[in-house]
């Protein structure tokens, strides 16, 4: 049993509207999707600079590209590194968000030279995640396992301000840094600390596309790195527009295509339908598996993040209880 999401079948049909915006915006269409299909969410990660070398190499030097982007965030290093090589091949850039792009996504909106976003879309804060370090707190995951941390620069800022607004004896700050240092890693630490500052600088350099003004550039970067005061707030298209982006709204007949292109990606990563061992193995002891967990596309291809194996029932295990055997994970030409 092999379990596909009609990948090659659901581009063919997207061609067709990517071809349709093309014309509209007088531009070539990229599109970065990752998957929020709970159990199976991808980010952004360095991992996407093949397929995007290869969808550019196949469109050529252009005059305008648009991305559309749909995704919770990722590596800052990574996005970087995305909007940049984008702007090699163009002369204009814009991101179209019909949904989302938070965090990272955010990062890569701010060096684009406008953003379109539709009614229901949101950017968020860009302070980053030190995500999977091999030195950070462990925690017991959803399925008993245990996980590393995730331990967010703004968080440990954070708690370091409001420990200040109480405490200002050199010898009891030294002791909360002491008692800091034995629930996260020293190493961590530091290296959470270098993101923040890192983040800063990168969307100073790229925000000058869409606002001149360097007070206001601050102004933009404070919000979104600390002033928001959470990971998960969102800013919409009129608050993106109020403090000062190049925001620009799509036409009615626009936004029904965007809406169609969503619908067509949730439809294929399935974002809709939690994943479960159950789901793939519908009643059987073994079954092969190839889950579609991200898309890079343009009118000529589409690249698939698959992940791909055997799972079966673990025959000596306690109820419940699976063998994963994955054969492939990765980027793959659809």
């Amino acid at each position: 049993m092999v379990l596909r999401g009609g990948a090659k079948l659901n581009h063919a049909s997207r061609v067709e509207l990517y071809k349709i915006i093309e014309a509209d915006r007088k531009s070539r269409v990229l599109a970065l999707v990752n998957s929020e299909r709970i159990g199976l969410q991808t980010q952004i990660a360095k991992d996407a600079v093949v397929p995007f070398v290869n969808l550019l190499d196949d469109i050529g030097p252009v005059e305008k590209l648009s991305v559309i982007l749909d995704t919770n965030g990722g590596q800052t290093s990574a996005a970087w590194r995305l909007i940049n090589l984008i702007h090699s091949f163009c002369e204009d850039l814009e991101v179209i968000i019909p949904t989302k792009a938070m965090s990272a996504g955010t990062l890569m909106s701010l060096g684009a030279d406008r953003i379109l976003m539709t009614k229901q879309a949101a950017l968020g804060p860009i302070d980053p995640s030190l995500d999977g370090h091999a030195l950070a707190p462990m925690t017991q995951g959803p399925t008993g396992h245990p996980l590393r941390v995730s331990v967010s620069a703004e968080a440990v800022r954070g708690y370091i301000d409001e420990v200040k607004k109480d405490i200002t004896d050199p010898t009891g700050l030294a002791a909360v840094w002491t008692h800091l240092a034995t629930q996260i890693h020293p190493l961590v630490l530091g290296e959470v600390f270098r993101a923040g500052t890192q983040i800063r600088l990168l969307a100073n350099n790229l925000i000058k596309r869409q606002v001149s003004d360097e007070a206001k550039q601050e102004e933009i970067i404070q919000l979104l790195c600390s002033d928001s005061g959470s990971h998960d707030y969102t800013i919409n298209r009129r608050q993106a527009a109020e403090i000062g982006l190049n925001i620009e709204k799509p036409s009615g007949p626009l936004y029904k295509i965007l809406v169609e292109v969503t619908k067509s990606y949730n439809s294929e990563l399935k974002t809709l339908e939690p994943y479960s061992p159950q789901s793939i193995l519908a009643g059987q002891q073994s079954a092969q598996y190839e889950l579609v967990r991200g898309l890079i596309e343009s009118t000529e291809a589409s690249y698939g993040f698959m992940t791909e194996g055997r799972l079966s029932v673990d025959p000596n295990g306690a109820v419940g209880t699976y063998t994963d055997q994955k054969s492939f994970e990765g980027w793959r030409r659809l």
